[in-house]
């Protein structure tokens, strides 16, 4: 690898701080929405599997007081309670932020898709900088919202997305931009996971456990029966009304780097192959290609394509592998002009690979130190990044100026897996389709609950 490009490239990213093109500056509001005593006070919504693993992290900084809980199933808050016994503790979200507007400084919201964008307007139109689980929005009129509101705001925010601040992507970004491949010209991504349900919707009710308040988890979501097993807890991903399916869930993983390293902004073309929509679950299997215009390290136009499901990704001669090797579980592989580089989901190191076998590459010039494979500590540093750009101390990799991108890119494919196979455009400006059914999923009406 040529020297120079390494170097620059290493400039630019710092420089950037991995935020693509975005450029963003220390925000001058930062030190005023830190408290007086140096603290930060945290009100969490949200505290189911990844709501605690969030809980856990953020109150890992030494300057962090956790003085606010909030779940619609009181197993977990008593759980969360138990961490934090002096936090207060609450059912409704909108009645914890009314209630302690100034005695919060920072609002971490970990609730299913479908809440994360009531949770978090509600917050930044309190004025509180927020962190928000991925994907960042249900709908894409919320994501343009969300990116909207933190603009107009100043305030500090981020999604959470843990591997953007991990040493192997953050790597692969340095490597594409040195030019290590050449321009790109597509990439593959796939995760094997199935968030999809191709069942029909359940019929009939189950009794709704004493735990649980099941009008306030369906939040702002269309009113349905409680069925045991089909939405609380962990399968709400699989439903239209509440998740993002596969794509929603590992798509922002392993998409993030590419579209970073790559410095993609929305797409213009999406398809999907996949069955039939249900009206119910989404597909257990897809196929979304992409289309993206030209940017400094792509070629003229750039092909994206993911796949999901069991079984993914189908074979195809871009992921064929040296010496007949295995593809990692869940990746992406990226396609340029000079060769292909392959990165692992995750904690693994991207390869170089140049007519057909692997190729040795001089990460040290990029000064990143030497690989971390410890999952806990690398995740924490997203997590703590946010506190310390609360106190005006660091800066966010993830800020929704950056992350409302991404997650608009995301959601325009689940829209177009309600359309298979039918090429849908995306015209970025003004935020519509060419083809007029498909605006309809934009957004969703809010339940009065």
């Amino acid at each position: 690898m040529n020297n120079n490009l390494a170097n620059n490239a290493r400039r630019d990213f710092l420089k950037k701080g991995s935020l693509g093109v975005l450029g963003l500056t220390m925000a001058p509001t930062l030190f005023a929405q830190a408290r007086a005593n140096g603290r930060l006070r945290t009100a969490h919504i949200g505290l189911g599997s990844m709501g605690m693993a969030d809980l856990n992290a953020i109150s890992s900084h030494d300057l962090v007081d956790v003085v606010a809980l909030c779940d619609v199933d009181s197993s977990p808050l008593a759980k969360a309670k138990a961490l934090h016994p002096n936090a207060k503790t609450f059912a409704d979200y909108r009645v914890m932020l009314k209630e302690l507007k100034n005695e919060i400084d920072a609002v971490i919201v970990s609730t299913p898709d479908h809440t994360h964008a009531p949770a978090s307007m509600m917050a930044m139109q309190l004025d509180k900088p927020v962190y928000c689980q991925k994907p960042l929005t249900h709908h894409v009129t919320e994501a343009r919202a969300m990116k909207k509101l933190a603009a107009k705001k100043n305030l500090v925010t981020q999604m959470g997305i843990q591997v953007h601040s991990f040493y192997d992507y953050k790597l692969a970004t340095l490597l594409i931009q040195s030019g290590i491949i050449g321009k790109v010209h597509t990439v593959r991504a796939w995760s094997p996971k199935n968030w999809g349900f191709d069942g029909p919707s359940p019929s009939g009710s189950d009794p709704v456990p004493a735990n649980l308040d099941w009008n306030l988890w369906q939040g702002t979501a269309p009113e349905r029966p409680y069925k045991e097993g089909y939405y609380h807890p962990g399968n709400w991903r699989k439903i239209l009304d509440y998740g993002c399916g596969t794509l929603g869930d590992m798509g922002v993983h392993i998409f993030d780097t590419p579209y970073n390293a790559l410095e993609l902004d929305v797409p213009m073309t999406i398809v999907n192959e996949c069955r039939q929509p249900t009206g119910f679950g989404f597909p257990e299997h897809n196929t979304v290609t992409y289309e993206f215009p030209q940017t400094n390290y792509t070629a003229e136009t750039l092909k994206w394509v993911w796949y999901d499901g069991t079984g993914a990704p189908s074979a195809h001669e871009d992921l064929k592998l040296p010496n007949g090797e295995e593809l990692p579980d869940q990746g992406a592989m990226f396609m340029g002009e000079k060769g292909r580089l392959l990165l692992p989901h995750f904690q693994q190191l991207p390869r170089l690979i140049v007519d057909g076998k692997y190729q040795k590459m001089d990460i040290e010039k990029f000064n990143l130190g030497a690989p971390v494979k410890d999952y806990e500590s690398e995740s924490k540093k997203h997590y703590h990044q946010f506190v310390d750009a609360c106190l005006g101390k660091d800066e966010c990799s993830a800020p929704f100026s950056y992350s409302a991108r991404l997650t608009e890119t995301i959601l325009l494919g689940v829209i177009a897996g309600r359309f298979p196979n039918q090429t849908l455009h995306w015209d970025s400006k003004k935020a519509k389709f060419a083809e007029k059914e498909a605006n309809q999923y934009l957004d969703g009406k809010y339940r009065k609950f």
